[in-house]
């Protein structure tokens, strides 16, 4: 196309070709950017759901622990060995990308991700590896190791070894040329992030594949709960965790796999068989009295028929406690400790026992009370005492105190443009910029008005202005400022909204660089 002689017409033609063959190079790229990106979303949504299911059968591994400690307790400290090795592995390898997503402005748009240079600077220094590198290969060899170390050479995790070895091999790699390179070279050198990401996540996968078959092996089949009724544990529920002297027990007894068609033959609980009327569907009812202050035991059977005609019997067996009535209220600030002048201070007040209905607060500011929840607005002083009085279900009534302190609200720091300290910027951004205070880790939301500064430009008087803007002396001033000034805007009167009188301490001043 571009041999002999060509018409100045043939040469534009030609040269249009070569730009339009260009831009679908650089659309193909950008496509093939954003499959890596996608892939990886796939990836780390996989990932997720792979921990979550690993969690799941650890889980199911400890509870049939509980019932054959012989039999798992060792496979439970193997899986838990391994997901110790798993977890920090893939932590380094988390940690990697974040710290190359940090390099971008937006991690999302993978069209910008083209470039090469955070994983060549980081691993690589020439032909050589840097510390980096080097300690990402003995990552990959550690974890091997310790697979080897913790699993040992019981043959049922042969297969789980050999597919370690291969998903996590750093031998050297040939090339289509058939040219050895080193494996970190082949896999990671040179190429795009977005597709460094898609290779790091895929690494995540095979950890938590290695995860997975680890416990596939270590437990043939899904743990499961056999149908046979043998296998059922009888489990007593309680109305309540605790009861009070001279009240009566209330609760029920369920069996672990409830099932509405099941029904016990007789149930004899602390000597006495429970009537015919207690034995509904599923659950046993039951009601009894409490006993005296102090630890209380149940203890009882159940007779069932099992499938083949057999009466087999399930022992029953728990524990409650009976505790004194309540004499003190539980007060405390949803806050913090103290309560502060100026702001509504939200506070939850109950007494243990005793329904939210029936207690009362009082002391000076506080307000509200529906379902326990009060608001305290303090008023003079340094401290606020709280009454609370609350009524028991036999009528009588019980009674409590406590006192807290009161502090002021902490000075508030000038801002401009929302932002403390030192902020930068050109004139003629501070020239249309509100002046404004915060208070800085403060945990209540307050509004606070800014109604006057002053402002001292580097060898100007200094301006006073009335309001939040900047008035026309101000703007003035800045305007003879140059490149570098610092002005300080100082003495900034504020006002707390919503607060009456109440006054905030000095507000702190903010400085503007002129860039």
């Amino acid at each position: 196309m571009a041999g002999g002689k060509l018409t100045p017409r043939q040469k534009m033609i030609n040269l249009m070709y070569l730009v339009f063959i260009a831009m679908l190079a650089l659309n193909m790229s950008k496509e093939v950017l954003s499959a890596f990106g996608l892939m990886t979303e796939k990836l780390a949504l996989s990932n997720e759901d792979a921990k979550s299911r690993i969690d799941n059968d650890l889980k199911a591994m400890e509870k049939q622990m509980e019932s054959q400690p012989e039999k798992f307790a060792p496979l439970v400290a193997k899986a838990k060995e391994v997901e110790k090795l798993s977890n920090d592995f893939y932590a380094h390898i988390e940690g990697l990308k974040t710290e190359m997503m940090k390099t971008v402005d937006d991690p999302k748009d993978y069209e910008i991700q083209d470039k090469a240079d955070f994983l060549d600077e980081k691993f690589f220094i020439g032909d050589k590896l840097k510390p980096a590198g080097q300690e990402f290969l003995n990552k990959i060899k550690g974890y091997k190791d310790g697979l080897a170390k913790v699993l040992g050479n019981d043959p049922k995790y042969a297969g789980v070894l050999a597919s370690a070895n291969s998903a996590f091999s750093t031998e050297p790699v040939k090339n289509r040329d058939g040219k050895s390179i080193d494996w970190l070279d082949y896999h990671y050198k040179g190429y795009p992030m977005v597709a460094s990401m898609t290779k790091l996540s895929a690494l995540q996968s095979d950890i938590r594949k290695t995860q997975s078959d680890v416990l596939t092996s270590m437990v043939a089949e899904k743990l499961k709960v056999e149908a046979s009724l043998t296998n059922f544990d009888a489990i007593v529920v309680p109305e309540k965790t605790a009861f009070f002297s001279g009240e009566s027990f209330k609760g029920k007894i369920i069996l672990g796999k409830k099932d509405a068609t099941l029904k016990a033959n007789s149930v004899v609980i602390n000597g006495r068989e429970l009537p015919a009327s207690a034995m509904q569907q599923g659950q046993t009812i039951l009601e009894f009295p409490s006993g005296n202050v102090g630890e209380q035991t149940i203890k009882g059977k159940m007779t069932f028929t099992d499938f083949d005609g057999k009466a087999f019997e399930i022992p029953v067996e728990s524990s409650y406690s009976v505790i004194p009535r309540p004499n003190s209220a539980t007060i405390s600030a949803d806050k913090m400790n103290v309560v502060y002048r100026g702001v509504d201070n939200p506070m939850t007040i109950s007494f243990a026992g005793v329904p939210a209905n029936l207690v009362t607060a009082n002391a000076p500011g506080l307000s509200g009370g529906a379902a326990g929840k009060y608001i305290m607005r303090p008023q003079s002083g340094t401290e606020v005492v709280i009454n609370v009085s609350g009524k028991l279900p036999d009528g009588t009534s019980v009674s409590d105190r406590q006192t807290f302190r009161i502090k002021g609200i902490p000075a508030p720091q000038g801002t401009v443009r929302g932002e403390l300290g030192l902020v930068k910027g050109p004139k003629s951004s501070l020239e249309v910029s509100t002046v404004g205070a915060k208070l800085v880790d403060f945990d209540f939301e307050v509004k606070i008005d800014v109604v006057g500064f002053n402002i001292k430009v580097t060898g100007q008087p200094t301006v006073v202005v009335q309001g939040s803007k900047m008035n026309s002396q101000a703007i003035a001033a800045i305007q003879k400022a140059s490149r570098g000034d610092q002005i300080t805007i100082s003495e900034i009167k504020t006002k707390l909204v919503g607060a009456g009188d109440y006054m905030l301490p000095r507000t702190a001043p903010v400085i503007y660089e002129v860039q």
